[in-house]
């Protein structure tokens, strides 16, 4: 059915305005929803907008536009019909701002940034939107502060020179998180490998933790224990924090080889879990009444070769149901048992097609009762993930593979989902494409009620 904008007056009847609720609340553009930040807006891998396909129509999904843009690992954030995204050229990093009805560039924040850091080809942190104003982190540290609507910058922090450290080998990728009035950001150093600004001026208001490197991983907020918990992962230990003040909850030694903490750390009911490359998984047990956590069961293997449980590089597993779906070292999709650890299934067919490679890589976010799957290929794969094992349903192909930073070619940018699409980057350019049933898939291929 097609859907008009209709204008309420004073003259229309009630029984008719109800009628005229209940129809307009069916028009798809009154169910778009926004992706302000990594991982969507409560922070964990859910696309939760409905009316969207299953399968891709044989001449492959509708783009609605194509932007040329600079080099980057950044994802793109989606907030109030514009779009965000950092990126390099040259030596300078900048911020820009789409339309996302058309990809045109509305505002771009430029900086001279030379870079000293490994895989340089640009910024890694999604950016935050919040209230009007946009939060982006660079990769050598500088953080800033911009008015959404016109890239006017508000504040900036240079992280480096502000707290007395250096640039992590691969650079600032710990995604900032917003929470009340804090922005909460990984920074390193002694007393400061977490730090709270706030986050309308930029003001410091608490730091905590100590480390050798800080890592790379996203803070993230879980509530357990009747409390709010900041958890922050650095290579040498779990933490949990009152996001309040910086106080420390409580702490696991979990030590990461080449400092190589990156997943995002993940909560299931009162199970915690984080996974390393090279250290494997960590499954933590919280208390249902006070904030503190035991450890339930960790890998025993520091291989990444001969892997127990899983041992992700940077691919952010997704728990559900009792069970864990991610990526292990070699592009093995897995799941496994959240209780005990337990393999149940492992393929390729995801990430490789078929032999073990080296950090392959896709990520993995719920729609329904299917997986979206964004690889390093360029190829979008919708599937069934369960304990009975993977289930493609279709596959096709968004952008070119054009990053040779790890030696083969690779897009290794996490895509945002959202107003029924997905916004997804490359080295080159930054796409939308439609993901909409009505628009595009035949009706048997639709998003069934209930799914």
């Amino acid at each position: 059915m097609m859907c008009v904008r209709y204008r309420m007056t004073w003259k229309t009847s009630c029984p008719a305005a109800l009628l005229l609720v209940v129809w307009l609340g069916s028009c798809p553009w009154l169910h778009a929803a926004d992706w302000p930040q990594w991982l969507g807006p409560e922070r964990d891998a859910v696309w939760r907008e409905t009316g969207i396909l299953r399968r891709f129509p044989t001449n492959g999904p509708s783009f609605r536009w194509r932007t040329p843009i600079g080099t980057g690992y950044a994802g793109p954030a989606v907030a109030k019909g514009r779009v965000y995204v950092t990126d390099r050229v040259g030596a300078t990093e900048r911020v820009l701002c789409l339309n996302k009805a058309d990809g045109k560039i509305l505002w771009e924040h430029a900086d001279e940034c030379p870079y000293t850091i490994s895989y340089a080809a640009g910024p890694r942190a999604t950016p935050v939107v919040d209230e009007g104003k946009v939060y982006t982190l660079g990769a050598q540290g500088d953080l800033r502060c911009l008015a959404a609507g016109s890239g006017q910058v508000l504040w900036s922090r240079a992280l480096t020179k502000d707290f007395g450290i250096q640039t992590p080998v691969w650079g600032f990728a710990g995604h900032p998180l917003i929470e009340g009035n804090k922005l909460i950001c990984l920074v390193g150093g002694a007393g400061s490998v977490v730090v709270a600004f706030d986050k309308n001026t930029g003001k410091e208001l608490w730091r905590a933790l100590s480390a050798r490197e800080p890592g790379y991983v996203p803070p993230m907020i879980y509530e357990a224990g009747r409390r709010r918990q900041l958890i922050v992962w650095h290579p040498e230990s779990l933490n949990s924090l009152d996001p309040e003040t910086g106080r420390v909850f409580w702490t696991q030694p979990f030590e990461s080889r080449v400092g190589l903490c990156v997943s995002t750390p993940r909560q299931l009911g009162d199970l915690l879990f984080v996974t390393a490359f090279y250290n494997g998984p960590l499954m933590m047990r919280l208390d249902a009444t006070q904030p503190t956590a035991q450890v339930l069961w960790r890998g025993k293997s520091i291989s990444e070769q001969k892997t127990d449980g899983l041992h992700s590089i940077m691919s952010t597993p997704f728990l559900e149901d009792g069970h864990i779906y991610g990526v292990c070292s070699y592009g093995q999709l897995r799941c496994l048992k959240a209780e005990t650890g337990e393999r149940l299934w492992e393929t390729f067919a995801a990430t490789t097609e078929g032999k073990p490679v080296r950090w392959a890589n896709a990520f993995l976010i719920k729609n329904g009762d299917v997986f979206f799957l964004p690889n390093e290929k360029g190829d979008l794969i919708i599937a069934r993930l369960s304990p009975r094992g993977y289930e493609e349903l279709s596959r096709a192909h968004l952008l070119e593979p054009v990053n040779h930073d790890c030696g083969r070619n690779v897009v290794w940018s996490h895509p945002a989902f959202a107003n029924r699409c997905i916004y997804a980057r490359n080295d080159r350019e930054i796409i939308c494409v439609s993901l909409a049933a009505e628009e595009q898939a035949p009706a048997k291929d639709r998003e069934q009620p209930g799914s």
